[in-house]
């Protein structure tokens, strides 16, 4: 597999698994019904450092983001985002990927990298936490999670 930099003409190509992710509604608090155009502004912007995964075919597999967290004095506080295609899930994708985007962090000259809202159901908790992220906090039944109800948003976050 290859990581590189996303170029606008990736979009239709992350978009498919991105809808996916975010219309079934268990790890992102963006809205279900969010459409393509919201979703390229949300995930494409240009204030963003956005990265894809190739397989050896070419096609796209997962994309992730990073950007400030924060602005003015607290800028130096990375935020990130990261889909895997669903039907790749426990390939190692997100974990090659999570080391790129933690890495490129690093070389921007962020200090750290916090991630707001972590559903609690989601399996790549475990992934954060197994990469030294830790659990700040939890904003207890924040998020209204469609097969297990209402559970908490962590906010997790890693020295760089």
């Amino acid at each position: 597999m290859q990581i590189r930099e996303a170029a606008a003409e990736d979009w239709p190509r992350i978009w498919p698994f991105w809808h996916r992710i975010v219309a079934a509604g268990e790890t992102y608090t963006w809205d279900r019904d969010t459409s393509e155009e919201a979703a390229r502004s949300l995930w494409m912007n240009p204030a963003k450092q956005v990265y894809v995964v190739e397989d050896e075919t070419g096609a796209i597999v997962a994309s992730a983001f990073v950007t400030p967290n924060y602005g003015g004095p607290a800028a130096g506080i990375a935020n990130a985002g990261f889909m895997v295609d669903p039907d790749l899930a426990g390939r190692g994708i997100g974990r090659a990927l999570a080391g790129h985007v933690v890495e490129a962090a690093r070389g921007a000259g962020y200090r750290g990298m916090v991630f707001n809202a972590v559903v609690e159901t989601n399996p790549a908790v475990k992934l954060w936490l197994s990469l030294g992220f830790e659990i700040l906090g939890t904003v207890p039944e924040a998020f209204d999670h469609p097969r297990h109800g209402r559970v908490g948003l962590h906010v997790m976050y890693r020295a760089l």
